[in-house]
């Protein structure tokens, strides 16, 4: 899954690249990401000469603000690829959307998984189309979080840790990849009940949130698996060259020198440290 840090990076592109532009035409070339409509021109016509006013986020789903109170929303899925074309940028080989802008070039949407979608909606019909956007816990890269704030997400719950971080109604947009690295970096274990932790730990913990999600960020997201992310530009990010645990099972701790261990938690692979307790 593409989680906060690649999802924040992209947001980031867009703002620089497509704010203040109008959109000249739109092509769909299926309906692969396109499920909300019954067909092709719903979607396409309400994009045509619409200009783009800002770009936000929302957990996971990334919010193209239009004139006149709409909204296009780009949902990524596993593995949802956008990328800007013109002048030297070709852009993709096989886009589902192809946006063209007035001002020449564009920008393009494909999803080889099958997981992401795109649909406009009116600004005040955003809660209704994803209503799970208003159950959205914190967003330590969005908005600063006290740490007090986050002990008490952390211990009025008697939860595992691994389930409470990848909760988006805790914390939104934390998956198998950050929550293994904030756990290793906290040095708590996957199943460790949160209730337990001392009030040293859950300090640690939070630190590990916010620095972990933060540099992921700098370094523009993780690159891996059968469909890696990349930018708006077609770069791949550059954490997995930091990753502690995530995909090293068998490699040595770079806190113990033990190897990294891999075991089944509720049906996911998870990495971690014989250092997390």
């Amino acid at each position: 899954m593409r989680e906060l840090p690649e999802v924040e990076v992209l947001r980031h592109d867009l703002e620089r690249e497509v704010v203040g532009k109008k959109i000249k035409s739109v092509e769909a070339k299926s309906m692969a990401v396109l499920g909300r409509y019954n067909n092709r021109k719903a979607f396409t016509s309400q994009l045509e000469g619409a200009k783009v006013v800002s770009v936000t986020r929302r957990g996971l789903h990334l919010l193209v603000n239009l004139d006149e109170d709409r909204v296009l929303v780009i949902a990524l899925g596993d593995s949802g690829v956008l990328r800007r074309f013109g002048g030297k940028d070709t852009g993709l080989d096989a886009p589902e959307v192809t946006i063209t802008f007035t001002q020449g070039g564009g920008l393009q949407f494909a999803d080889p998984g099958g997981t992401g979608e795109m649909f406009v909606v009116p600004a005040d019909g955003l809660s209704t189309a994803l209503p799970a956007l208003d159950k959205l816990g914190v967003d330590p890269v969005e908005e600063p979080m006290a740490w007090t704030t986050f002990a008490e997400l952390v211990l009025r719950r008697s939860t595992k840790m691994k389930t409470l971080l990848t909760d988006p109604t805790v914390i939104a947009g934390i998956g198998d990849v950050y929550a293994d690295e904030i756990l290793f970096h906290a040095g708590v274990r996957h199943d460790r009940l949160s209730n337990t932790l001392s009030s040293q730990e859950v300090r640690r913990l939070y630190r590990a949130v916010v620095e972990t999600l933060h540099e992921a960020v700098k370094y523009r997201g993780t690159s891996i698996g059968e469909h890696p992310f990349t930018d708006l530009s077609g770069k791949p990010g550059e954490y997995q060259q930091h990753l502690a645990v995530y995909g090293r099972e068998g490699q040595l701790s770079p806190r113990s020198r033990a190897p990294i261990q891999r075991v089944k938690f509720e049906g996911r692979w998870t990495y971690f440290c014989e250092t997390q307790v």
